[in-house]
């Protein structure tokens, strides 16, 4: 890491483990939190996020490695440093809110300020900007009882920003609120963290979620770090089979070499069409008759009606509708690829599309990557 990196970092991780007796459930992870960026730690459950999220704050202690916050060790076993939660001065929001029903929304939001012992009269007016700050504005005096799940998470929320802190943890906020108003504050916390330039550590297994709400993204499998980088980068050029078939859906074919041309290899798939391939090489080899297998986000394929010509172009094979899914603004279908292989794919609404109907696909070149035969991953499709 840089100089300038390092200044740049406002949280870091460096070589951080979490052991439960002989269990590793954080292995070697290492990342730096940026000042005023969102980073997500994404993956299915049991991956290390969310003790990764809470070794953060101090929640949880470190087994090995060493974090630092604002260019200050606060936990470094080897060191012998440990620094309170309370002490670090980061905001968290809980997956459960943990919002008081006893309490009013006033008095949850103030409650880190009564911990730091801060004058009644300063503290009203802080909480007072800072629900007005998560659009709450009037709803002080409400109870926990009388509020939707939405206006519970902007109570979280609040309390998380209500003591000013450089970095916000949060921990699967969303997983508790229905689709439609999981999109909505998502792109509400979006705009609140450009207003107010903080740096946001965030925990999810939802992709689209992830893919919605970053600046990166660290894509964790049992307890380290696959990949990290812009979501457009991870999506468009990942770089193991977990990234791949975690963040979005991909269709695999299984393939062998039959030559190259260039730079790009060539495959042969299925029914004997060749391929060519100008997309990421992950193969560990590219000698001829070596087994591998071609992937493809389902949306970078042109799907036509067979009829609409006769001549088969370059990187195309033909296929079968099995079963139409209309998505509402979208349809997809269930096609039958050349050997018996299934994929979903989407579907132009240029064109009238029925069950049985025979289509032509286009690969383009640009977006097939090559990898291992071996490299399946259990989230796949």
């Amino acid at each position: 890491m840089s100089q300038n990196e390092a200044q740049d970092a406002i949280l870091t991780f460096e070589n951080v483990s979490r052991m439960y007796g002989p269990v590793r459930a954080v292995d070697g992870v290492s990342f730096e939190l940026k000042r005023g960026e969102i980073l997500t730690l994404l993956g299915p459950s049991g991956c290390g996020k969310t003790t990764t999220l809470r070794m953060s704050i101090g929640l949880e202690r470190l087994s090995g490695g060493r974090v630092s916050y604002e260019g200050k060790l606060v936990d470094s076993p080897a060191d012998r440093i440990f620094v309170e939660p309370e002490k670090r001065g980061m905001g968290m929001v809980f997956q459960s809110y943990a919002i008081w029903p006893h309490m009013s929304v006033m008095e949850n939001v103030a409650y880190p300020l009564r911990y730091r012992r801060v004058p009644k009269a300063e503290a009203n007016k802080r909480v007072l900007e800072t629900l007005e700050l998560v659009g709450l504005k009037g709803y002080e005096n409400r109870r926990g009882t009388q509020l939707s799940g939405g206006q519970m998470q902007r109570v979280a929320v609040a309390r998380g920003l209500i003591a000013n802190p450089s970095v916000l943890l949060m921990d699967e906020p969303f997983s508790n609120l229905d689709a439609r108003l999981r999109e909505n504050m998502r792109a509400e916390l979006k705009r609140l963290q450009r207003r107010i330039g903080i740096s946001i550590l965030f925990v999810t297994h939802d992709q689209s979620e992830a893919l919605a709400l970053s600046d990166r993204i660290a894509v964790m499998k049992d307890g380290r770090v696959e990949q990290i980088g812009p979501p457009a980068e991870l999506y468009a050029e990942p770089g193991t089979p977990a990234v791949r078939d975690f963040l979005g859906r991909s269709i695999l074919m299984p393939a062998r070499i039959v030559g190259s041309t260039g730079s790009n290899v060539d495959v042969s798939v299925a029914d004997g069409q060749v391929f060519s391939v100008a997309g990421p090489i992950r193969t560990t080899s590219r000698a001829i008759d070596e087994k591998c297998l071609v992937s493809v986000r389902p949306e970078s394929i042109i799907v036509e009606p067979a009829e609409t010509t006769n001549v088969a172009g370059a990187n195309s094979l033909n296929a079968t509708i099995r079963t139409l899914l209309f998505m509402g603004e979208t349809s997809e279908a269930d096609i039958e690829l050349p050997g018996g292989h299934m994929a979903l794919v989407r579907l132009s609404p240029s064109y009238e599309w029925r069950e049985g109907q025979a289509v032509r696909l286009t690969l383009p070149a640009n977006k097939l990557q090559l990898w291992d035969r071996s490299a399946t991953d259990a989230h796949g499709e």
